[in-house]
């Protein structure tokens, strides 16, 4: 048993002291902001102002220049627009304010950002500030989830091991909705203890109505941290067998709830009175779910999607157990990685005598599970993966990190723990070295800095000085290991927080050389056979990036392609807003992406043929003959190899286009091909 988690008489783990309740020696009630700056009463003095000190400088980072950006994702930003004209774009989640086609993930992530842009009025601000906040929030509850049972200490480093995440940094500035994603399951493990400290009914079905929450937020991947919250409540919560199969049972329903409402609700409704579900091939959801966003993801068979299998293991680059360590994964998420694993283990290793209900091991499990259960299926699968999903490692790469470090330094006149200390100091900060000479001539000191100091502090601390060292030395030499250990990370932050984003890949830190995969992380080799331009960039810098624009780097009058946004010019604006109020769609175009940049110029909805890829069957040839003939569609602008649906033989895509150039004249604007369909 490790010192600080002694059982009570019942023997079961104590349960934290609550502020100003019973048993607490503090005299008095003690007013609401000497709680919020005191903090616990048994914290130290420096813990509370360290964590505020945290989220404001999280803040910070996260909020600086995030206008920037301008709208980052479009085809998201195209969604939000949407959703504040129309209340049935908002729940479905549609693409456009007429409900045509609906984006390629549940409308959760959406929906936060919709209610902004209706109190604030959409702007990039009302769409990213709530990103924002939710990193912010993201921290703090994570800090919170580790303080219930470990130090304030453990608790910081596992908060700063988040904000200072490269990945983490770009997800909770950009509108993708891996960062409510990241919140909800965050504070679905913070609950998750909460539910063990006392076996609590509902506590634990908390937790799994922010798993189903994050379920129609991005579908299942929400649900990989289930069987680590499952059989870790299962093993270690503090009362019968039976009851806590009944209470896994419990959250199950609640589970199935909060997952399925929406579900249900889009199912039950009739195809005719909703949008085309964007990403399927047969207008279902539950295609969406089992195939696109679901087990095609693991096998790389998702129909519609833009590739498949290669010799690799996927279009989408190499699979295997050191996906994550590759050059476009790894500067994303990975710099802790080695270190979390060494510690877990280690830690693990001397909980292997507790009790059942040992808290330490109970939260390692936990933690660990979720690193790996996700960690192995975004390595080894081979459907669409993008750098930027390993997200959803920080949190518990952070927790480990944070748990782990404070465990052993306390225990550190062990040789096991100082060993592992160690240990796991020297191989962060090797692998900081490889990642950071990845971009060589970005600044190059930095690296060996790194290796030095970080090997200098491993030394000591397998000779034993940090332990027979107390007071302000043992400090001095903490502190030069956890400024080695996330000097790295912390650098590429910084890179990534004073940077503009735009596009469908966008990807954390400075641009790699010897990026293979992928420079910044996009499909192998950069652009390949059906990627339209766009693709295999960083998503970095954009020359110009206003609300208007968007794209990154193709500036005014492009087309776009299927990842990355149309930029059109103010003759091309004007020409559809004329007569726009006449008009269902101003415009059709062939992808997600294209169209939304003419939207958002706009304002006016703008029919995305195909969906994101293309590749969706919607709308039929018929169906669009019908548009056009019923006067709902005004013009038809061309594609120009912006996406596999646009030139693909047999695609409804590819026969609209053939259709309206047999039918109609072509007009250029700004560069652009038109077709003004109401000319027959």
């Amino acid at each position: 048993m490790l010192p600080g988690l002694e059982l009570d008489a019942a023997g079961l783990p104590p349960a934290p002291a609550r502020e100003g309740g019973a048993g607490t020696a503090q005299p008095g009630r003690r007013t609401a902001l000497n709680r919020i700056l005191r903090g616990r009463p048994d914290d130290p003095a420096w813990a509370r102002p360290a964590l505020l000190l945290l989220l404001v400088a999280t803040g910070v980072a996260y909020l600086w220049g995030i206008g920037d950006s301008g709208w980052a994702n479009s085809f998201y930003s195209a969604a939000v627009q949407a959703g504040t004209k129309s209340w049935k774009a908002f729940f479905f989640g549609s693409s456009d304010a007429s409900n045509f086609i609906t984006v390629d993930k549940p409308p959760a992530a959406l929906w936060v950002m919709e209610i902004s842009a209706r109190l604030f009025g959409l702007s990039s601000w009302s769409i990213l500030v709530p990103q924002a906040l939710e990193g912010i929030a993201s921290v703090g509850i994570l800090y919170a989830a580790v303080r219930r049972w470990f130090t304030p200490g453990a608790a910081l480093l596992a908060g700063a091991a988040l904000a200072l995440t490269p990945v983490a940094a770009l997800m909770f500035r950009y509108n993708n909705p891996d960062a409510l994603l990241v919140l909800l399951l965050t504070a679905a493990a913070y609950a998750t203890i909460r539910a063990l400290e006392r076996a609590s009914t509902w506590w634990l079905v908390a937790a799994a109505a922010l798993v189903g929450t994050g379920f129609i937020t991005k579908m299942l991947q929400a649900l990989l941290v289930l069987p680590a919250i499952g059989l870790v409540y299962l093993l270690a919560a503090p009362t019968t067998f039976a009851r806590r199969v009944r209470q896994l049972l419990a959250s199950g329903v609640a589970l199935v709830v909060s997952a399925g409402w929406w579900v249900v609700a889009v199912q039950l409704t009739p195809a005719a009175d909703r949008p085309y579900i964007g990403g399927s091939q047969d207008n279902s959801l539950l295609n969406l779910i089992f195939g696109y966003n679901g087990l095609g993801r693991l096998s790389g068979s998702e129909s519609g999607s833009v590739g498949g299998n290669g010799a690799a293991g996927s279009v989408w680059g190499p699979t295997g157990w050191n996906r994550l360590f590759l050059p476009a994964f790894g500067g994303q998420v990975a710099w802790l990685f080695p270190a979390a694993l060494v510690l877990c283990a280690v830690c693990l290793w001397m909980t292997r005598r507790a009790s059942r209900t040992d808290r330490t091991r109970a939260a390692l499990l936990l933690w660990g599970g979720i690193l790996l259960v996700t960690g192995a299926t975004i390595s080894f699968a081979k459907g669409i993966i993008h750098p930027y999903y390993t997200v959803a490692l920080a949190p518990a790469i952070g927790a480990l990190v944070g748990i782990g470090a404070a465990t052993l330094w306390r225990q550190r006149g062990s040789a096991l723990a100082r060993g592992a200390l160690s240990s796991a100091l020297a191989a962060t900060v090797i692998w900081s070295f490889d990642l950071l000479d990845r971009a060589p001539e970005w600044l190059p000191a930095l690296r060996w800095l790194i290796l030095v100091a970080g090997l200098a502090a491993a030394l000591a601390l397998a000779l034993g000085l940090a332990h027979r060292a107390r007071g302000r030395v043992a400090l001095a030499l903490g502190a030069l290991a956890l400024v080695a250990a996330l000097a790295g990370p912390a650098a590429y932050t910084l890179d990534t927080v004073g940077r503009a984003y735009s596009g469908a890949l966008p990807s954390a830190g400075p641009t790699l050389t010897s990026a293979a995969g992928g420079v910044g992380g996009g499909p192998p080799g950069g652009a390949s056979p059906g990627f339209g331009p766009g693709t295999g960039g960083t998503g970095k810098a954009p020359t110009s990036v206003s609300p208007s624009s968007g794209a990154r780097g193709s500036g005014r009058n492009s087309v776009g392609g299927f990842l990355s946004s149309s930029t059109p010019g103010k003759a091309v604006v004007s020409l559809l807003e004329g007569d726009a109020g006449a008009y269902r769609w101003v415009a059709a175009t062939v992808n997600s992406n294209s169209a939304a940049g003419y939207q958002l110029a706009t304002r006016d909805p703008v029919m995305a043929i195909g969906g994101f890829n293309g590749t969706d069957p919607a709308p039929t040839l018929a169906q669009f003959e019908r548009y056009v003939g019923q006067g709902k569609i005004h013009y038809f602008i061309a594609s120009s190899g912006g996406g596999p649906g646009s030139g693909a033989t047999g695609t409804t895509a590819a026969q609209i286009t053939q259709w309206v150039e047999a039918h109609f004249t072509a007009r250029t604007v700004d560069g652009l091909t038109l077709y003004d369909l109401a000319s027959r």
